[in-house]
């Protein structure tokens, strides 16, 4: 009895071992390149074009009216600003004091004429960086806004719990009473002043 061959033998490609030792070459480039290919070109990286952010002025005004919300203009200066333990010190050693159910706010006389903030947003009565932060973004401009009428004060600013879950509104309003208080602290102290002397 003759034994069959497997079908699959007759599919076979038989290579032969010249040819199989003449394709054993590594893949790696040669020094002297590939002759017969033209060499090709990267393009160049395309570049996005430039938009220009500056505020547009209008020319017949003067005026800049889309100025940017990060402009310098929005922001508290630094000379406006209590920037030592010093400052702060001097404000907490004697001061007017406001307080309200979101903050205690406390101000003192600084012999110029300017009005200086200083804030004091603890971690104890916010616990969240997000929620501190926040409560300084409302303060510093509610005090910007109102900056004219607190000149020659420095205020100093202290966070109650209760701010942590206020509304934006109800912060903004906080502050203004506190900024209307400090304002007449500061005109009754010039009036002692003035009967005094």
């Amino acid at each position: 009895m003759a034994c069959r061959k497997p079908r699959y033998q007759a599919n076979e490609t038989y290579v032969s071992a010249q040819q199989n030792q003449a394709c054993t070459h590594t893949r790696f480039s040669c020094s002297y390149g590939d002759k017969g290919r033209a060499p090709s070109f990267e393009a160049p990286p395309r570049e996005r074009p430039r938009q220009a952010h500056a505020p547009v002025v209008n020319r017949s005004s003067g005026t800049t009216p889309n100025l940017l919300a990060g402009s310098s203009l929005y922001r508290l200066q630094k000379e406006k600003r209590l920037l030592d333990a010093a400052a702060f010190g001097r404000v907490f050693k004697k001061a007017a004091r406001s307080r309200d159910k979101w903050f205690t706010v406390l101000c003192r006389e600084n012999d110029t004429d300017i009005a200086r903030l200083g804030l004091a947003i603890s971690k104890k009565n916010c616990r969240q960086a997000t929620g501190r932060n926040r409560i300084k973004r409302i303060v510093r401009e509610s005090f910007r806004q109102h900056q004219a009428e607190l000149a020659g004060l420095d205020v100093v600013v202290i966070n109650q719990p209760a701010a942590t879950t206020a509304g934006n509104r109800q912060l903004f309003d906080s502050t203004a009473g506190h900024w209307r208080r400090c304002q007449q602290a500061r005109d009754d102290e010039a009036g002692r002043k003035d009967t005094n002397g």
